[in-house]
């Protein structure tokens, strides 16, 4: 099997595991009792916090442990709206955000909150002057995405997170694709509040972070007990938080090595792609986007085509974001850059990680311009041409 998906996620790495295992087993106890095991276990979890502020370049009681990326958002954009609402009731964010972000923005304004929904450009960067004439007195809240999970666009933070601090508006980053892939530190991006996953970068599913600058309160989603600094209760889910830390120390360790093969992977792949298949392009810029991904258009083509014949062939890629793979519905990542929805649906997403080789690529462009021919073959658009 070829895996070319590493966007949607990732295989947990055998250290990681290695380093999780105990906690399911001998060192079971819950953190928040007072006997020496669970102080033990708790350690555990400070230690953990550590290795994920150090990756990000952070005081380590700046970080809140979640269950996942969504989690991490809907903490920072809905604990915010409510912590805030009696300053005002407006956020900003993109048309190209994940849907994590889109829908809890929607979710808000069915309770009376306003969204602004800033648009971008052909290769997907937002529209920096949109963006800063949309505040208003009643702005809480920008949340703009650090690079984007289908086209691997990556925005101007720095410069959006300096617009925010200039008209006092807090300044929240989705992250989940960046961590772990390019180095950068929350203090110098200038953010309030990021949001992390494990899986993205080869820890285990079913646990994130959220950073939160110190000084900053907004109000839980979750109540119950005491844990996470009363922001997140429930007994902490301790193998999956160990298991995030030594990921977090892992990514430091090989993220360099990594970016540099991914990178060139893509391009090798991109440049026989654009030899072998007529009439494609690539989705979004050609280089300030993610090194490892690769949103190719391919015109006269359904992707869920592609991708069932790549299927057969043993290629695991995507046409979108994996959270809405079961949709129809063209991408509004693609459809907010200007790709019309006809060639919208007939992208493919390749995402490299750190288990790629040379001759996968060679497969795929081997396999694939076979696969589009045929397609084509099929296509009333193609043979009226």
């Amino acid at each position: 099997m070829i895996y070319l998906d590493h966007n949607a996620t990732t295989y947990c790495d055998p250290e990681v595991v290695k380093e999780m295992l105990p906690y399911f087993t001998e060192k079971f106890y819950n953190p928040s009792s007072v006997y020496t095991p669970s102080q033990e276990a708790k350690d555990s979890i400070e230690t953990s916090r550590e290795k994920v502020a150090k990756l990000l370049g952070c005081h380590s009681s700046e970080i809140i442990f979640t269950a996942g990326g969504s989690e991490s958002i809907n903490m920072a954009i809905i604990g915010t709206a409510y912590a805030l609402k009696n300053k005002g009731n407006h956020i900003i964010t993109s048309k190209i955000e994940h849907h994590a972000v889109l829908h809890t923005c929607k979710f808000l304004e069915e309770l009376g909150f306003e969204v602004s929904y800033i648009g971008v450009d052909k290769y997907g960067f937002v529209d920096i002057e949109q963006l800063e004439k949309s505040i208003t007195p009643k702005t809480i809240l920008i949340s703009i995405m650090y690079a984007n999970n289908e086209i691997g666009t990556i925005q101007p933070i720095e410069e959006i997170s300096k617009i925010a601090k200039n008209k006092g508006v807090l300044f929240h980053t989705d992250a989940v694709q960046v961590v772990g892939k390019i180095p950068f530190s929350v203090k110098n991006i200038g953010a309030d509040m990021l949001s992390l996953s494990a899986h993205k970068f080869y820890g285990p599913k079913g646990i994130g972070s959220l950073y939160i600058k110190k000084g900053l309160r907004i109000k839980p989603l979750i109540h119950g007990g005491g844990q996470e600094r009363n922001l997140r209760a429930g007994t902490e889910n301790v193998p999956a938080i160990v298991g995030m830390g030594k990921a977090c120390e892992l990514a430091e360790k090989n993220m360099e090595k990594d970016s540099a093969a991914e990178k060139e992977l893509r391009d090798m792949l991109e440049k026989n792609l654009l030899e072998k298949i007529p009439e494609i392009l690539i989705n979004g810029h050609t280089e300030k986007r993610l090194y490892n991904t690769s949103n190719v258009g391919v015109k006269y083509v359904e992707g869920e085509g592609m991708l069932l014949n790549l299927d057969f062939e043993g290629i695991c890629a995507s046409s979108g974001s994996a959270c809405t793979s079961g949709s129809l519905d063209p991408s509004h990542v693609l459809l907010a850059i200007g790709v019309s929805p006809e060639d919208a649906h007939g992208s493919l997403r390749f995402s490299f990680g750190r288990k790629n080789t040379r001759q996968e690529v060679e497969k795929v462009a081997e396999v694939l311009p076979p696969i589009v021919q045929k397609l084509r073959q099929m296509s009333p658009f193609w043979n009226k041409k």
